[in-house]
């Protein structure tokens, strides 16, 4: 999200909104301001906070997006006027250009917000993000019953670590993504912080020198350990195990994170019975 955030900024900073076209019926997350009242103004900024890219207007006016698991964002040259399956917004611009927010899948999760000066909406629950001094006092202090997996995705406690990620990092710090937090000894918590920290850079620092379109970042084919079930591991060598949920799912190492231990896979043991 940081590398398209930088390609956004780089594309549509200091070009006008022309017009704004809702294509879906649940994806504007707010009432206030309307969305009309961004029409004339012109974009100076894009960014990002956790998984939300942030559009910064010059009426002091934020307009998020959120894709969630599967939305794209294409940028349009010039704009269309289709409207592809799964497609949430097109936003139009005055040098004769769009931006497509749309969605792949059945998931329909995706979503875009417009926020009026002071209004935070949904970026005031979020939690520290992974260069934040706060990001690593919390993993090296908190004494949180929760697994270590759940706590890296939960946005509200920390920001900016999606799934894959989390895979990759509790790899490459040789922990179990099933760990409570406070069972991690100090040592353990400071290689997950680092790990944390390396794979996103590394993965930033690919992204910014991949070439295409903003929406075909291909993800899946840069990470280590996420995707890779029965994989070799890049610590080990041994087959990557996976633990499966309804709409996603946890990949590990049984020699390098659990201890020879695999994990409980509700959905394997259902289809055993």
């Amino acid at each position: 999200m940081q590398a398209l955030a930088e390609r956004l900024d780089a594309a549509v900073t200091g070009a006008v909104l022309t017009a704004i076209d809702p294509l879906g019926f649940t994806g504007l997350k707010t009432v206030s301001p309307p969305p009309d009242d961004l029409v004339g103004s012109r974009v100076t900024g894009v960014g990002r906070r956790g998984k939300y890219l942030v559009l910064t207007f010059g009426s002091g006016v934020r307009l998020l997006v959120h894709l969630s698991q599967a939305g794209r964002l294409d940028l349009e040259t010039p704009a269309k006027t289709t409207r592809p399956k799964g497609s949430v917004v097109r936003l139009g611009l005055d040098n004769g250009s769009a931006l497509l927010v749309r969605e792949h899948g059945s998931q329909r999760k995706a979503g875009w917000w417009v926020l009026g000066p002071g209004d935070d909406g949904p970026l005031a629950a979020l939690g520290p993000e992974p260069d934040d001094p706060a990001f690593a006092e919390y993993l090296l202090t908190a004494d949180s019953t929760r697994r270590v997996h759940t706590v890296l995705r939960d946005q509200r406690t920390l920001a900016g670590v999606g799934r894959g990620y989390a895979d990759d990092a509790l790899n490459r710090a040789g922990i179990s993504p099933f760990a409570p937090l406070r069972s991690l000894t100090t040592e353990q918590r400071s290689q997950l912080v680092d790990a944390v920290r390396s794979v996103l850079d590394e993965a930033l620092t690919g992204e910014r020198g991949r070439t295409g379109g903003l929406s075909a970042p291909k993800l899946g084919l840069r990470f280590a350990v996420h995707n890779r079930f029965g994989q070799p591991c890049p610590r080990c060598g041994q087959p990557l195990l996976r633990v499966s949920y309804e709409s996603h799912e946890i990949v590990y190492c049984r020699r390098c994170q659990t201890r020879g231990r695999t994990l409980a896979d509700r959905r394997l043991s259902r289809l055993l019975r």
